[in-house]
């Protein structure tokens, strides 16, 4: 569990200064530059990652159950990834209604994505992982939203084909992750 509350803590403490300290933020970009400041925070990141799946893997090998999950959870969890899916390629695909509306897709993705995790699973582990991001992303979007209303951001708005692709990409994504690739990387398939 110290491997995977280690790899939270750093790459979860990496994406929150702009929740904590968005000036000290500023300031250190300012003085070491901006390809010095995205290499460093591409270092610490990769070696939270690293440490987050080396430690989840551990503590999957001996877990410690808190609940047991009723099965139509796991079909509640399903249809949230779903959601997760549309919303994270509604970060990418431009001119798209969802982000218009959202601003922050990608932050509620992930808070839709560790909700569903906590509904399917009741491992300390996952709780420990998915409560873990659950959190940050709460606090994430209340600062990106924050953050917006003070500088005066405006969304381009969105398109009826933007918002169309966005959702047919977030289809298609979830139907490969959910019926393959879940299955390869993670060893659960979530519908059989």
């Amino acid at each position: 569990m110290t491997i995977l509350i280690l790899g939270l803590v750093l790459f979860l403490g990496v994406h929150s200064t702009r929740i904590v300290a968005d000036g000290w933020r500023t300031a250190t970009i300012a003085r070491v530059g901006e390809k010095a400041w995205k290499g460093l925070f591409a270092v610490a990141s990769l070696a939270g990652l690293v440490l987050i799946v080396w430690g989840f893997g551990l503590v999957r090998r001996n877990p410690v159950l808190l609940w047991e999950s009723p099965m139509p959870m796991r079909h509640v969890a399903g249809l949230l990834m779903l959601v997760a899916f549309i919303l994270l390629a509604a970060t990418y695909v431009p001119r798209n209604s969802i982000k218009a509306r959202l601003h922050h897709p990608m932050v509620l993705a992930v808070k839709v994505w560790a909700l569903a995790h906590l509904l399917a699973n009741g491992n300390l582990g996952d709780v420990v992982l998915f409560g873990s991001f659950l959190v940050w992303a709460a606090l994430s979007f209340r600062a990106a939203r924050a953050r917006d209303r003070k500088v005066g951001t405006v969304y381009a708005p969105g398109t009826a084909t933007g918002t169309a692709i966005t959702v047919v990409v977030g289809i298609g994504v979830w139907v490969l992750f959910a019926f393959w690739a879940h299955g390869l990387l993670f060893g659960v398939r979530p519908f059989g």
